[in-house]
């Protein structure tokens, strides 16, 4: 049998990155293909259809603030102890993490069903359809959100002891069955109803499911003797002996929870801000988030793997090994920026047109992709950076700077509105933060590696 976990504290370090990197990149790849898949054919319903889309996906984003810190707490605590060697210790805090995410997961749901009215009347939507749109897609996307939590959180737990093919296989199938469903469900081919955006939301939160089934084979593979190691089999998810790591998850994954959640809210009151721009506004901000996350999906992956690296060879005392794979990283992802940053900006037309059928619409998202643009490599940077310091525990610094930050993105957009930018200011507000993220992260991790 071949081992399907890798050790990330020996052998060469861009083979070892690489072998752990390229099939959580390709998952999160995957990831951004259902969201791209979703807009391309709710795209055809018309802008109204995509703003109400985005307007409730909103709050799935929010959400994942809160699994990020049972995801982030897990995933790190778990690879440093399989680092120093304690198995047994990497199981409590994958067994915690798990027990978190379930009781998160449930109660986002059940504030979302009960308090949809409030939390749509946020956007101070105008117009009727958008809002009825945005209604159905929180209600059933967030009312069975316990199934993308699952996945994001086992997904962490099998990067953590260096295996990220089998999450990949499993994301591979979600998206089989969500590019099948879309166009089933949206638009009512053959003996299907015609849904709309309530087929979307359907079609998304089945493959979450189909995922989540894919995912739970692996938990149950036996551990071999002299082969690998498998925390996830020795879990006993109702045991009360994991609530004393509780305070560990808590203690490195809050901050990734807060900096995810502000970072969300700071963006939901620059969609209000949209807003006041038309339903073209709205609707470019989410489609070209969606497109934008073909840079920070693959970003986020490589981050991902940096993470679960850095955090085993930290536990493994293996320090220059650490700032070697950040060396390597940097230049992976440096190169990869570029090359976003040369399709939106040279590209921007046959990327909108993808999406969008109004001239008007078009127009604004080129104007969006091109501004945006200019900021890829350093979010990239960015994020592969927080990746790296996580994994060796720093995450109350990340989300210092990170909040900081992108804070401050709220009285940019405000001042740049009121000059002859118009809605380009709050474009604009983005892209200034992202350079200065990017460039403080990278001297950061300089600093703190020299202390190690």
């Amino acid at each position: 049998m071949s081992k399907k976990n890798l050790d990330l504290t020996n052998g060469p370090i861009l083979k070892t990155l690489t072998d752990l990197s390229l099939p959580i990149m390709a998952s999160y790849f995957l990831n951004t293909v259902y969201s791209i898949t979703d807009m391309a054919w709710i795209g055809m319903l018309g802008s109204k259809a995509v703003a109400g889309v985005g307007v409730g996906g909103m709050y799935v984003w929010l959400s994942q603030g809160l699994v990020s810190l049972a995801r982030m707490g897990g995933q790190v605590n778990a690879a440093q102890a399989l680092g120093r060697g304690d198995k047994k210790t990497a199981v409590k805090y994958a067994g915690a993490s798990l027990q978190l995410t379930i009781l998160f997961g449930v109660l986002f749901s059940a504030v979302c069903l009960l308090f949809t009215k409030p939390l749509l009347g946020f956007f101070r939507m105008d117009n009727v359809v958008t809002y009825e749109y945005a209604k159905v897609y929180l209600q059933i996307t967030c009312g069975l959100i316990i199934f993308s939590y699952l996945t994001y959180t086992l997904t962490g737990l099998y990067t953590a002891q260096g295996n990220s093919k089998t999450p990949l296989k499993a994301n591979f199938i979600g998206l089989i069955l969500n590019m099948i469903l879309d166009p089933l469900l949206i638009l009512g081919i053959g003996p299907f109803p015609r849904m709309e955006v309530t087929g979307a939301a359907i079609a998304t939160v089945t493959a979450q499911m189909l995922v989540f089934a894919a995912l739970l084979p692996g938990i149950f593979r036996k551990n071999e003797e002299g082969k690998e190691v498998n925390i996830l089999q020795d879990i006993r998810l109702f045991s009360k002996e994991y609530l004393s790591c509780y305070r560990s998850v808590f203690r490195i994954g809050f901050p990734s929870a807060l900096q995810s959640s502000i970072y969300c809210m700071i963006s939901m009151v620059l969609t209000r801000m949209v807003a006041a721009f038309g339903s073209g506004a709205v609707a470019t901000q989410r489609v070209g988030g969606q497109i934008e996350s073909i840079s920070w999906n693959t970003a986020d992956g490589f981050a991902a793997a940096l993470n679960a690296f850095m955090a085993q060879n930290f536990g493994a005392k293996k320090h220059d090994r650490i700032r070697k794979g950040y060396r390597i990283s940097f230049r992976v992802l440096a190169l990869w920026g570029l090359f976003i940053t040369a399709l939106f900006v040279f590209f921007p037309r046959p990327i909108a047109s993808l999406f969008f059928h109004e001239e008007e619409v078009i127009s604004t998202a080129v104007g969006y992709l091109v501004v945006i643009g200019f900021s890829e490599t350093f979010m990239c940077i960015e994020l592969m950076t927080v990746g790296a310091l996580s994994g060796l525990g720093k995450t109350k610094l990340c989300s210092v700077i990170s909040i900081s930050l992108t804070v401050a993105r709220i009285p940019l957009a405000l001042i740049l509105t009121r000059t002859s930018l118009g809605l380009y200011g709050i474009w604009w507000a983005l892209t200034i933060s992202s350079i200065s993220k990017g460039i403080i992260f990278y001297f950061t991790f300089q600093r703190v590696s020299r202390q190690l």
